[in-house]
């Protein structure tokens, strides 16, 4: 089976617990079997990317970022880079953005190891002079559970501030729908 037809395979699997969510995820499996190119940034409408919704070892805590381009609370996450393991890109986005490196992913039932679909528009940026750095276009985000052991932050040039969060914390910073969303859905996953 070719990584298309498996990531196809997966939101089908994704679709079978999340029904009302086939919106979405239509609209990721459409731009992966109409795109051979979807793991890659230069695709468009959009293309696929990873992201990783990481929790402490006892749950209690959730890892957020403020996005230094998009200025949001959101969860650690970016392109595939041509990588076809979804999974292990939100991995290695995590480590990139946080610097945790002891990342267990949680799989749901039946092994299901996707915890979330999202597609969202990103605006387009300029240079100072106005030209165009990037168009606008869409993230066709997979969105996986991470925990870890380890509790040491660091940030990078792409966020503003990387901090830990209680449930109550990443209510009071952000109203994104999607990232309350996944927060919802690990709280979920966790207590089965």
């Amino acid at each position: 089976m070719t990584p298309r037809a498996a990531l196809v395979a997966s939101l089908k699997n994704y679709l079978g617990r999340f029904p009302d969510e086939e919106p979405m995820a239509s609209r990721v499996v459409a731009l992966v079997e109409a795109h051979a190119d979807c793991y890659e940034r230069t695709c468009r409408p959009g293309h696929l990317t990873g992201s990783a919704w990481v929790v402490s070892s006892d749950a209690s805590q959730h890892l957020l970022l403020h996005h230094r381009k998009l200025g949001k609370w959101l969860q650690p996450g970016g392109h595939a880079d041509g990588q076809t393991d979804l999974a292990a890109v939100a991995r290695r986005e995590a480590y990139e953005e946080t610097g945790l490196e002891a990342l267990r992913l949680v799989e749901g039932p039946r092994g299901l190891a996707l915890l979330d679909v999202d597609v969202h528009v990103i605006p387009a940026r300029y240079a100072p002079d106005g030209s165009l750095i990037d168009d606008a276009h869409e993230h066709h985000d997979l969105r996986f559970l991470f925990q870890t052991d380890d509790d040491t932050l660091r940030g990078n040039d792409e966020s503003h501030e990387v901090r830990w969060c209680t449930d109550n914390e990443v209510r009071q910073l952000t109203q994104e729908e999607s990232v309350l969303r996944l927060l919802d859905k690990a709280r979920q996953r966790l207590s089965v």
